[in-house]
């Protein structure tokens, strides 16, 4: 007697790996969309747990500490708000890019061209780590918000003035 072997045929190994090869191309931008979305959010409450602890200084001492963009934990400015008023004080983004912290008249970035001794900026340059070039408006403070709709909205500046976002994304509905 013969016995059969079974097995599949090259049609069927064909159709399935067409399958999932329609299945990958449909999941990847999503997943890879939904990475960058879960890196901008974390960094987005970096900078606001390194703003919070700028306005905490200025509270106790009435200026902001000096700082002039990146910084290191060996830096006078680290080490003035930690261990004090934060444990650990993030140092780069979540895409590898230091951030930039600009205090009193250093803060006169993105155009803004008031900032006195207790105002302070904290910005991450976003996905792509170079400064995006956006200008602030102070008769339009909304207008550097914006709907994240294109892969390439990961790449703008994410920037706190004085503990208030000027510079990053807002949800749909808060733009309608």
């Amino acid at each position: 007697m013969l016995n059969k072997v079974r097995g599949f045929t090259l049609i069927e190994l064909l159709i399935v790996v067409a399958i999932l090869g329609i299945l990958a191309a449909l999941l990847v931008p999503n997943i890879t969309t939904a990475v960058q979305k879960a890196k901008q959010k974390s960094t987005m409450k970096d900078v606001g747990v390194i703003a919070s602890s700028i306005a905490d200084f200025v509270t106790d001492n009435g200026v902001a500490p000096v700082a002039n963009g990146a910084y290191t934990a060996s830096s006078e400015f680290y080490t003035g708000i930690c261990p004090f008023y934060v444990k650990v004080l993030p140092i780069s983004d979540k895409w590898g890019t230091f951030f930039r912290v600009y205090t009193g008249t250093n803060a006169n970035q993105y155009g803004i061209t008031t900032a006195v001794g207790d105002d302070f900026l904290v910005s991450s340059y976003g996905k792509g780590g170079e400064v995006e070039g956006w200008t602030f408006v102070p008769a339009s403070p909304e207008a550097g918000m914006y709907v994240l709709s294109t892969m390439a909205h990961f790449e703008r500046d994410l920037v706190n003035w004085n503990g208030s976002w000027i510079r990053g994304p807002r949800t749909a509905a808060a733009g309608t």
